[in-house]
């Protein structure tokens, strides 16, 4: 039996020949007929349009981050806001305090002279009771008021964003975009219709997290205008309250003297 010149005898004779093997990331069926140039521009194009796909989706978490950071900040600025309102009622308790000492202070010096006892009920003129103010309510510093407000009206971009971070509105990316070709091209979008979808959620995206960015400096700078004005009010109830300590231990000596 002869043969060829390239035949191996020692080989099985039902081994199955080496199939044509495809070119990775490509189809081959779109690939039939076009050049190597093609193919090139082709996978450009693919890669061109991964990577804007991969900046949206960034700029949405980064985005989502920022509306999370501001909800945690508007919770704390109303915690903020509560904790003034309890500093203010303690104050006004201290300060009635202050007064009922003040009153027992004149009943313990009238007790203590008989003469001062009988003059006081002579000549005293009866204790008007003063009529309990009302509660006045607590104003917070106005730059933690604007900061708050400006940001309780894009809370529902956070509610959006909740609880998944990812699961944000992606469409678009291969939806037939809505603005003309020749107003895209003329405002510096590209031409195809994809990409250019991607380019645009992608600009809208920024703008708004440069905004959140200016809401969040704002709502930062009124929690510490806000917690500057609660220190002093603190240092000036903490004042108060040592005062009246000593008020009331000069009391308790006069009233173990009676």
């Amino acid at each position: 039996m002869a043969y060829p010149k390239t035949h191996n005898p020692f080989a099985d004779d039902d081994e199955e020949e080496p199939q044509p093997r495809s070119r990775v990331g490509f189809d081959d069926r779109q690939e039939q007929g076009m050049t190597e140039a093609d193919r090139k521009q082709r996978y450009l194009k693919q890669e061109v349009m991964r990577t804007a796909n991969s900046a949206v989706e960034s700029s949405q978490r980064s985005l989502a981050l920022i509306y999370e950071s501001e909800k945690m900040g508007t919770e704390t600025a109303e915690e903020l806001m509560r904790q003034g309102e309890a500093l203010k009622r303690t104050e006004k308790m201290v300060d009635n305090m202050d007064q009922d000492l003040k009153t027992s202070q004149k009943h313990i010096n009238s007790i203590k002279s008989v003469w001062g006892g009988l003059v006081s009920y002579f000549k005293a003129k009866p204790e008007t009771t003063k009529m309990p103010e009302e509660p006045v309510a607590y104003q917070a510093s106005s730059k933690l008021q604007n900061a708050l407000s400006h940001s309780k009206e894009h809370e529902d971009k956070y509610q959006a964003s909740h609880p998944n971070l990812r699961k944000l509105d992606t469409g678009g990316f291969g939806a037939t975009a809505s603005v003309d070709k020749k107003s895209s091209s003329q405002n510096g979008y590209p031409a195809n219709e994809h990409l250019r979808a991607a380019h645009q959620r992608l600009d809208n995206n920024l703008d708004e997290m440069s905004l959140g960015l200016s809401r969040l400096k704002n709502l930062g700078m009124g929690l510490q205008s806000e917690i500057e004005d609660q220190d002093a009010s603190l240092d000036n109830l903490l004042g108060k309250v040592d005062k009246m300590d000593l008020k009331i231990n000069k009391t308790n000596e006069q009233l173990k003297k009676l």
